[in-house]
């Protein structure tokens, strides 16, 4: 073979050299993952995981959880409630062992129905209707401070009775400032570092929430309020220093509010030590027992079922300390599995929110994570009262305790969040919302 026919067949080899390196070069690089760089005023400060091919509508892992929680919940409702009917207060209403299972059925029928309904809603008509809705719960909580209107259970007024059920306007409240705070931060996002134009308004909006809740009387609902509202000025991009002066202002309200309130220091009191004479029978009866009920329980529980607690001994278990008969009967794996969940879910809610900040959807982003908030904070304020790490507080464990109202606030709020992240699922993909 001379040099020529030997040149001509190298040059009619290279094309095909270079077209099997190209293809492989892109082969690889179509198999390499593709990260989405998350983006606040323009500085990159994390990236999302791979995504694989086939992306699915919703949040599997967080409907599971979600389903888990209120399956769990269901039981432990039936366990702590099935011998209220023994109790001659409900006996004479008529009230069988299966009365509170009934209506917790039923109102995880409606929030079901309600969450389905919910999530065919777009964000942009949330964020349209977010003053609207807030307007609508300072009406109810208006309506459920006049008499014969509302339903009374011991001294407080939070309830209007609606026949199949009692509505709660003060779980409507906390949704409804989640919306108004997100929808406000967006709009005033020109002027955040000014305090009185952005930030005085919203602290109006609080301070008048707070007083018709401080009315029924509701502080609980008004501390979880009051960090939501905080919580999304912080995250809309609130100046640090007007975040704390603000932070510093609730503590001094609070602190006022528990001091020239009698029946609340002497809570603080029984908190403090629960097992004295003056308080083991007063204000620290339900700490005491429900500290009780987490000791029997030890590692792994006296059985489901095998509560003695909740035999008239521990108010309320099935709603503000479910967390004690779940100690009591599942032990310290049981409260630690609740523990890991309701943690679970809130880094997920708190991730979505951040994925939608990162596609540039500030609403839905602080929407999810007010959400977050919300959920978080309920749930560690339950959880510390159960334990005796914070002062008894009425308020329930959210998706889990008995309630219609708070399941169905719960459902709707959760419902929101998943259709943030199936708006964000389908901008990733390229479509439109």
């Amino acid at each position: 073979m001379n040099e020529s026919t030997v040149d001509s067949t190298a040059q009619a080899a290279s094309p095909r050299r270079f077209g099997a390196w190209f293809r492989r070069a892109a082969h690889s690089i179509d198999a390499l993952p593709i990260h989405l760089p998350v983006r606040l005023g323009g500085a990159a400060v994390a990236q999302t995981r791979a995504a694989p091919m086939r992306v699915l509508g919703f949040d599997q892992a967080l409907v599971w959880v979600i389903v888990a929680l209120l399956a769990w919940g269901l039981v432990m409702v039936y366990s702590a409630s099935i011998a209220l009917s023994d109790n001659p207060r409900f006996s004479r209403a008529g009230f069988g062992p299966a009365y509170f299972l009934t209506r917790h059925v039923f109102a995880l029928a409606v929030g079901f129905v309600a969450a389905l309904l919910t999530f065919q809603v777009p964000m942009r008509v949330w964020e349209r209707c977010a003053s609207w809705i807030f307007v609508t719960a300072l009406l109810l909580l208006v309506v459920v401070l006049i008499p014969h209107v509302s339903h009374s259970v011991n001294g407080a007024r939070r309830w209007i009775p609606l026949g199949i059920m009692n509505f709660q306007p003060s779980e409507l409240a906390k949704l409804a400032m989640v919306l108004y705070a997100s929808s406000y931060m967006v709009r005033k996002m020109d002027i955040k570092e000014r305090f009185f134009r952005a930030v005085l308004p919203m602290g109006v909006a609080v301070v008048v929430v707070g007083m018709l809740l401080m009315a029924e009387p509701d502080m609980g609902a008004f501390m979880v309020i009051a960090v939501i509202a905080m919580g999304i000025l912080f995250l809309g991009g609130v100046n640090a220093r007007m975040f704390f002066v603000i932070a510093a202002l609730l503590v001094v309200a609070f602190s006022l509010m528990i001091a020239t309130s009698e029946f609340r220091r002497e809570r603080i009191f029984a908190y403090l030590d629960p097992w004295s004479g003056e308080h083991a029978l007063g204000k620290g009866y339900q700490l005491s027992h429900s500290l009780i009920a987490i000791g029997r329980g030890e590692i792994f529980g006296v059985g489901l079922g095998g509560s003695v607690e909740k035999l008239h001994w521990l108010p309320e278990a099935h709603t503000d300390f479910l967390l004690a008969v779940i100690g009591e009967e599942l032990g310290l794996v049981g409260v630690l599995m609740a523990i890991v969940l309701f943690l679970w879910m809130t880094r997920r809610i708190m991730h979505i929110g951040r994925q939608a900040i990162a596609l540039e959807r500030v609403f839905p982003g602080l929407v999810a994570q007010g959400v977050g908030m919300w959920i978080g904070f309920q749930t560690f304020i339950n959880m510390g009262v159960n334990l005796g790490a914070l002062p008894t507080k009425g308020l329930t464990l959210p998706l889990m305790s008995f309630g219609g109202s708070a399941i169905l606030l719960n459902l709707v709020a959760l419902a929101i969040v998943l259709r943030i992240d199936y708006e964000n699922r389908v901008l990733m993909r390229g479509g439109r919302v």
